[in-house]
């Protein structure tokens, strides 16, 4: 079987890393990459691809199978619908979209087209978070009670260079909660509320540094989340889940996400699963088994998952609908933080 031909638009780090990662994939090929700066030409070169400056040029005089949208937010909508135009399928970088609007934009044309569109949300494609996902649905921690989320870590100086990252939309929220949000989406289901309380009092930048939020699921589960991106801790999926090589290995197992049921308790990304062998009661000695499960690269896996939805053989783990809920869902923090109110995103933010 021939491999899927797959155009990358925008070379920047999240541009570069999609090709690599194509380049290791044995059911795709990077067929060319879209860029206007002039890096982005002598980077194709130096992969032996050929280059556009203007995407649309790539898109019609190619036409690949797929393409990967890793330009900045407020771009999305119009490369994903003019991927869309032609018949060809995307895999769009998180968030799906910089408004609300776009973001249904995005899905109501990929649906009304039946043309798929995918979100890199990468973490449902990790090993850990699938294991995860089923031992949930085969009931082993029985009616979700609460859950706890750890997302703290140190950003260096050097990172705020760049002056959006001091900017409101350039936080810790947007750029990294949303990936907690997916997650606790995919693995616990939706939710019905959030309130939160962000601060920046340690950088001062107009933007915040630290959050709390809590959320209250649909099923009456509630969420606490605790973010920090000037917090010098491990504590984090990204520090203690070993899927990417740009962070160092951690000295200990490190667990970042705590979820409590009527019939056992799970700890990620170590799957240590806590439960009782007997009687249910802290009186009770309580059983961890350590679940076992291979370690993958979730970014090569979410490669090879658009190689199968682009021949058919399987449906989008995320679309583009499941992503504009994400990222509705992750707006809804802000507006809480805003507001000093309880959020409904079903409700306050209809589109």
């Amino acid at each position: 079987m021939s491999r899927v031909a797959v155009a990358v638009i925008g070379a920047g780090a999240i541009g570069r890393a999609h090709c690599e990662t194509i380049r290791r994939s044995e059911s795709c090929r990077l067929a060319a990459i879209a860029e206007p700066a002039a890096a982005g030409k002598t980077y194709a070169e130096s992969l032996g691809v050929p280059w556009y400056a203007d995407a649309r040029d790539l898109l019609g005089i190619m036409k690949p199978d797929a393409a990967i949208i890793a330009t900045p937010n407020a771009t999305h909508r119009e490369f994903a619908i003019a991927c869309i135009e032609r018949g060809i399928v995307a895999l769009v970088e998180k968030p799906i979209a910089s408004t609300l609007a776009d973001a249904a934009a995005i899905a109501a044309a990929s649906e009304r087209a039946g043309v798929a569109v995918l979100v890199g949300h990468h973490r449902r494609h990790n090993p850990i978070t699938r294991r995860a996902r089923s031992l949930i649905a085969e009931g082993a921690l029985g009616r979700l009670t609460s859950a706890t989320v750890l997302a703290t870590f140190y950003k260096p100086a050097d990172y705020f260079e760049v002056a959006w990252r001091r900017e409101p939309g350039g936080g810790p929220v947007l750029i990294n909660l949303i990936h907690e949000i997916d997650l606790v989406r995919h693995l616990c289901g939706e939710m019905a509320s959030v309130q939160a309380v962000v601060s920046n009092a340690v950088r001062g930048f107009d933007v915040e540094d630290s959050a709390a939020i809590l959320l209250r699921l649909a099923g009456g589960a509630l969420v606490t989340l605790s973010l920090s991106d000037t917090a010098a801790s491990p504590w984090s999926w990204d520090l203690a889940s070993g899927e990417s090589l740009n962070y160092p290995p951690q000295p200990a197992a490190v667990q970042t996400h705590f979820l409590s049921g009527t019939e056992g308790a799970l700890a990620l990304p170590t799957l240590d699963y806590w439960h009782y062998s007997s009687a249910k009661s802290w009186f009770a000695p309580i059983s961890r088994d350590s679940v076992g499960v291979e370690r993958g690269d979730p970014y090569l896996a979410q490669i090879d998952h658009l190689a199968r939805v682009v021949r058919g053989s399987e449906a989008p783990l995320i679309t583009a609908r499941d992503g504009m809920l994400t990222l509705r869902a992750t707006m809804a923090v802000h507006k809480a933080a805003k507001t000093g109110q309880i959020v409904r995103p079903d409700q306050e933010m209809e589109l």
